[in-house]
């Protein structure tokens, strides 16, 4: 299975490269990852996730490789979950010069609009979109665990920093092809594919990384691989584009920390809902019009422990 998805990702990347080296103009400049230097809240953000996903990526490796989570009970693994996504959470608060938000009221400080938009979305994917995991490609949770409407408490907290890196990530690849190639439609063709294909992988990569721990089980794995990853993958053609509009300033606009922005703090909010809307009906109208699978949420305790 694993050459299958080699192959399906290889001519992903081999289709757009040639897309782009047919279609497209670049521009002079070339274009870049990152925001520019006189837009420094945002970019500061992005670093920061990212840097983080490398200490997040880190501890999850050794504690899969070591199967140390063999001896966590229900409490352990909320509290390894937290205690990674708790910097995330309070930097906004705690430590805004990490992000060159000191100088901006807290309402305005991108690094807290970036936390509350993921924060929104991570929080619809859990309490809704899992149970179309469950219904639709037998997925399920079998550690010992704290849950809130029969999806475990941890993955309310790992969902935070895997999309905080994901959509720093996806930003990043966005706007290199927008700055980097002259407008036209072959690039809004492009940018589509683009972000349909960095969907895909981006779902498949954590389904492999997460079948490694053997307490999320799918009926049939290869199933989950391919068409769970398209599944999965539908999160993010929504939200990575709506993500990245969220205080990404003009080139021409030159950030000076206090009240340059594109969003409030409940514009942001509202997008994130919006986005969170979009994704549910995106997951229905598949498994109607695709799976034919009814859609089952078990009436649970709001908050229980299953062991």
């Amino acid at each position: 299975m694993e050459a299958t998805m080699g192959v399906i990702l290889g001519a992903q990347v081999l289709a757009l490269w040639l897309f782009r080296a047919c279609l497209l103009t670049s521009t002079r400049d070339g274009g870049h990852w990152f925001p520019s230097k006189t837009h420094l809240r945002k970019r500061k953000v992005e670093l920061w996730f990212l840097g983080y996903g490398v200490i997040w990526i880190s501890g999850f490796f050794v504690i899969v490789a070591t199967e140390v989570y063999e001896r966590f009970d229900a409490f352990t693994y909320v509290w390894v979950c937290l205690l990674f996504a708790l910097p995330l959470y309070l930097q906004p608060i705690v430590l805004p010069s990490l992000t060159g938000d000191e100088e901006a009221p807290v309402w305005e400080r991108y690094s807290l609009k970036a936390n509350a938009w993921l924060a929104v979305f991570g929080f619809t994917g859990n309490y809704w979109y899992t149970h179309y995991f469950y219904s639709v490609l037998d997925a399920a949770y079998t550690m010992p665990s704290y849950r809130l409407n029969d999806v475990p408490v941890p993955m309310w907290f790992a969902t935070h920093f895997f999309f905080c890196f994901y959509h720093a990530l996806s930003n990043c690849v966005i706007r290199k092809i927008l700055t980097g190639h002259e407008p036209s439609s072959s690039r809004r063709t492009f940018l589509v594919l683009a972000i349909g294909s960095l969907s895909y992988a981006t779902a498949f990569a954590e389904t492999f990384f997460i079948s490694r721990f053997p307490y999320w089980t799918f009926k049939d794995r290869d199933l989950a691989y391919t068409l769970g990853s398209a599944f999965y993958g539908l999160y993010f053609v929504v939200s990575f584009p709506a993500f990245y509009v969220v205080d990404e300033l003009p080139e021409s606009v030159v950030d000076n920390r206090k009240t340059t922005r594109t969003h409030s703090l409940p514009q942001t909010l509202v997008e994130a809902l919006a986005a969170s809307m979009a994704v549910l009906y995106l997951l229905d109208f598949t498994r109607v019009a695709v799976a034919k699978r009814d859609l089952t949420v078990p009436a649970q305790p709001t908050l229980f422990l299953r062991s």
